[in-house]
């Protein structure tokens, strides 16, 4: 399963029909990055570049010029090297590149800079993805500056400069159909990965034990890296929204909190779930948990296109703050204390975010400073959470060290909404007899 070459095509002739009259977008390949001495990270694309492309390597910059009669989509690109392919790997090469990435032309990248002026003189307004890349905004202006310095040849400069952002990334915002299946079996694989660590779970091992659980069920399946940095903490580590430390140990009594997806063909899945080390929720556990849980549900009820981007939120908080006074954790009205804001003392993030190529992926969530209507193709994550730091000094010991978030992914569908991620564990009975078999 993956893009077809039609319809990166069809990407980016929508992308330039977008574009304003007589105008060129320039956007340029991730750069490789050092980790330390000579080795580099494991090398990922840009993510608005494979959008456009489909192509994975290095030192790359695609040209797109709406109108142009010699050819509307150009790329520049290493050339084919023996030497460099025996200690790195495959190149594709400017000559297979015009037929595999289905393009009008291509260019060895050591070329770009006698060809692309020429290619922007001309051109009233440049796209490009401005403020990402500081050397690469450089680049491109010097190569306004080399037509700017012939004006008087007769040379015409463009006057306009234009962020790229905005048009391609509502483009990315709507996923397609192949899109979603992608997301779907990057769902899935995650699933399976949380249902090991599960299975496993004991107190005594260590957090970075259950890290390497998934880890390899992640492996197994096809996806080479984790979608973000996984976090796995147990008892009072779930109470730190970003903990990745992964090297306590787990705890007797205590919840774990797992939060970790994958990245399957260049698309993320994003699922935390909190579960018992022991296997058996303990009271106080229990009902904070299902009050997370119940938040969550009601969440996704609202998921339908034509909904506000906040209503899942607001929902959210008025079941989280309900059952917040309810255990008699917060005191006051129920309206008052959501006015004022009471609940982030316990729920201080919101209830989710986009999600795609990029984990937190992009769009607009506000469209002249209202939310933003759902949208079939829209893909979300909806993730409450209760977190009762081991120092909170406001409550009863009983409560102190419990921090729970329930996290899924679901696409907006015609008539509603659909959860990729589902077949995994989560409600109380559903996490024990799972643990316990």
């Amino acid at each position: 399963m993956s893009i077809k070459k039609s319809e990166f095509i069809k990407r980016r002739k929508d992308l330039m029909a977008h574009m304003e009259p007589d105008s060129i977008a320039i956007l340029a390949s991730a750069r490789t990055a050092l980790r330390n001495g000579d080795a580099d990270y494991a090398y990922r694309q840009n993510s608005d570049f494979y959008y456009l492309t489909g192509f994975a390597e290095p030192e790359a910059v695609l040209v797109l010029i709406p109108g142009r009669e010699k050819g509307e989509c150009l790329l520049f690109c290493q050339e084919k090297d023996p030497m460099k392919e025996l200690w790195n790997g495959k190149l594709l090469g400017p000559e297979a590149a015009i037929e595999t990435l289905g393009l009008d032309d291509s260019f060895p990248i050591t070329d770009i800079d006698d060809i692309l002026p020429g290619l922007i003189e001309g051109r009233d307004r440049v796209y490009s993805p401005m403020g990402k890349d500081e050397a690469f905004d450089h680049k491109v202006m010097e190569w306004v500056r080399v037509i700017r310095s012939k004006v008087r040849s007769g040379a015409h400069p463009p006057g306009e400069f234009l962020v790229l952002d905005h048009l391609l990334h509502e483009m990315r915002l709507i996923k397609s159909k192949t899109e979603i299946d992608l997301m779907k079996r990057s769902a899935q694989i995650a699933v399976a990965a949380h249902k090991r660590a599960m299975q496993v779970c004991k107190p005594g091992m260590n957090e970075y034990e259950l890290e390497a659980e998934y880890l390899y069920e992640f492996t197994r399946n096809g996806c080479h890296a984790p979608a973000y940095n996984s976090i796995v903490a147990g008892g009072d580590n779930a109470c730190i929204l970003h903990y990745i430390e992964n090297n306590q140990k787990l705890n007797d009594g205590d919840l774990v909190l797992i939060d970790a997806g994958c990245e399957y063909e260049y698309y993320a899945s994003d699922i935390t779930r909190t579960f018992p080390v022991n296997g058996k929720f303990n009271p106080e556990q229990k009902v904070v948990y299902e009050l997370v849980l119940e938040a969550q549900l009601e969440a996704i009820k609202t998921i339908k296109p034509g909904a506000h981007w906040d209503e899942p939120h607001k929902r959210t908080v008025e079941v989280i703050t309900t059952g917040l006074v309810e255990l008699g954790l917060l005191e006051g009205k129920i309206e008052t204390l959501i006015e004022e804001g009471a609940y982030r003392d316990f729920y201080m993030h919101r209830a989710g975010h986009w999600l795609g190529m990029d984990v937190h992926d992009v769009g607009d969530y506000k469209i002249e400073g209202s939310w933003r209507l759902l949208e079939a193709g829209m893909v979300m994550t909806v993730e409450p959470g209760i977190y009762i730091s081991s120092n909170n000094d406001k409550v009863d010991k009983k409560w102190r060290g419990i921090g729970i978030r329930i996290e899924d992914d679901v696409v907006v569908t015609r008539k509603g909404c659909e959860i990729l991620t589902q077949g995994l564990a989560k409600t109380v009975d559903e996490i024990e007899s799972f643990m316990a078999a």
